[in-house]
């Protein structure tokens, strides 16, 4: 592709982005409020509170309402909140009222209480305020803008409103031991009208960005990378005529090794910087945030080619290429300073395109038709692999503590089997000036299961990836690179019979003038065959 296309591409799919977020934002909050509320129009949700001190105060959680862009918002929204309450015990009577949160405060000082900081999995949880246990009845108390109070249910209606409000839930007559359940429930007409827009732009969008990614695809240029053609060459079968010089006597029989759509290489410079590795990351930020941009076309690009391949069965060429291009692009940029393997300090280009001067290569031949069942199922029969992968190139391990009361955690994690062993390598290469072949040719192997077991999740090929560690700087190759031996295990047996000769050629035709020359001699030693008389 051309950088114009390049550009029209990622534009298109960062538009598709947000276009296709709106779509989905828009569908979902429609369905939900046509379908998720009740008679009265609310949407309902229900908490249990229960606390031995004298009140249970909501205050952040649900109607705290600071900010001025918030405050413009809601005063114009209408958004109408009412709560139920029914106590545990139906003889005791109970209180439920909305203050300020400043006259609750003063009301509450001094006081022991619970303020709910949050709701876990639909459990609140408290921070508990230290103090007595005695407090004048709330309902004597005139700073309530919405109250009730009484035995069994009782309900609060109240419009949202900008500014510090807090709900109050308390006994009647003040006593300590609050225990009920609450429905807490919000009225906003304002939804529907909300999920229509965002529909409206999310097709905006989507439409943009679907001609700006058509432009880029049409527009591609011919012999783009990648290769061409039903697939990559099958393995060579044993017994079969295969012409080529004899192997040297007590050679070891040719191995055959079954091709893999995907080709990635890496060829490790003979010097190597002690300590360039360490700030190599650093140099390579703006690659970073190139492929940011590049990886989240990559998503948008993979949506695509799903509902590509379910209606035509192949995966659109111009697609296919630029996709290509990303993952060559990060293996280029991971193999100088990430879990690729360090192996260069040659800096990466910028390019999605193979580069002559490049240590690394990576390729994905053109799968050609695609089954259409496959995309369905794909990351379920890849599951194996995507847990080996898991280990390679994710936390090693990770252990995560919560504390309920306090309302704080703490985790801890390791890096991912191949992040370890570059560390290793960077270690050794800083200290004795040389990397370890031996680990190199195991990171790069590690490397390439990723990328293969990438490759077809991605619904870049059908080809199953192997459970095989192709280490070193090449693949092994589906064909030979060279002439295979003529060993007894290739070498076809003589023919049976005496040897079938050639008939002779027909007689030359001769001009007047000219003298007819004999034929040659065949190839076999024999003697010429004198030409016809006269």
């Amino acid at each position: 592709m051309r950088s114009r296309h390049v550009v029209a591409l990622v534009i298109g799919c960062l538009i598709a982005l947000p276009g296709i977020g709106m779509l989905i934002g828009g569908a979902v909050l429609g369905a939900v409020y046509t379908f998720g509320r009740d008679d009265a129009g609310y949407f309902t949700t229900t908490q249990n509170f229960q606390t031995n001190t004298v009140a249970v105060t909501v205050e952040d959680v649900l109607v705290n309402i600071d900010p001025v862009s918030q405050r413009w918002v809601t005063d114009r929204l209408g958004i109408d909140a009412r709560i139920r309450v029914t106590p545990t015990d139906p003889q005791k009577a109970i209180f439920i009222g909305i203050a300020p949160g400043q006259s609750v405060d003063a009301y509450l000082a001094g006081t022991a209480h619970d303020q709910v900081t949050r709701v876990v999995q639909g459990v609140p949880r408290y921070d508990r305020t230290v103090g007595g246990s005695t407090i004048a009845p709330p309902t004597d108390q005139t700073f309530w803008v919405a109250k009730d109070s009484g035995t069994g249910t009782r309900e609060v209606t109240w419009q949202l409103a900008s500014g510090r409000w807090a709900l109050v839930l308390m006994n009647a007559d003040g006593s300590p031991g609050v225990a009920a359940s609450a429905q807490l429930s919000a009225h906003a007409d304002f939804l529907l009208p909300l999920a229509w827009t965002l529909i409206g732009i999310g097709l905006l969008l989507t439409l943009l960005a679907a001609l700006l990614i058509t432009y880029a695809v049409r527009h591609r240029e011919p012999g783009g990378p990648g290769g061409v053609g039903p697939g990559y060459p099958a393995p060579a079968v044993v017994g079969t005529d295969v012409t080529g010089a004899a192997a040297p006597v007590g050679a070891a029989p040719f191995v055959m090794s079954p091709g893999t759509p995907v080709v990635m290489t890496a060829r490790l410079d003979p010097v190597l910087s002690r300590g360039l590795w360490l700030v190599k990351w650093f140099l390579a930020i703006p690659h970073f945030i190139v492929l940011g941009f590049l990886w989240a076309a990559f998503g948008v690009i993979t949506f695509i080619a799903w509902f590509a391949i379910l209606f035509t069965g192949e995966y659109p060429r111009g697609l296919f290429d630029f996709n290509v291009g990303v993952m060559r692009w990060s293996w280029r940029v991971s193999y100088y300073c990430g879990p690729g393997g360090l192996g260069t300090d040659r800096y990466p280009a910028f390019s999605l395109d193979p580069q002559p001067d490049d240590v690394v290569t990576f390729d994905v031949v053109y799968p050609g038709p695609l089954s259409r069942g496959l995309i369905f199922v794909k990351w379920l029969l890849a599951f194996p692999h995507l847990i080996i992968t898991g280990l390679l190139v994710g936390n090693g391990w990770r252990w995560t503590n919560e504390s309920v009361q306090n309302g704080w955690d703490t985790q801890w994690g390791g890096f991912g089997i191949l992040g370890i062993l570059v560390v290793i390598a960077g270690i050794i290469l800083l200290f004795s000036g040389e990397y370890p072949r031996g680990l190199f040719d195991l990171v790069i192997g590690l490397n390439r299961w990723v990328y293969r077991v990438a490759a077809y999740v991605m619904l870049m090929t059908d080809e199953y990836p192997p459970f095989r560690l192709d280490g070193g700087e090449t693949e092994r190759p589906a064909v030979p690179p060279g002439p295979p031996p003529q060993g007894p295990a290739t070498q076809l047996p003589p023919p049976q019979g005496p040897p079938v000769q050639a008939p002779p050629p027909p007689p030359a035709m001769s001009t007047p003038g000219s003298v007819s020359q004999p034929p040659a001699a065949p190839a076999t030693g024999e003697a010429p065959v004198p030409p016809p008389p006269g």
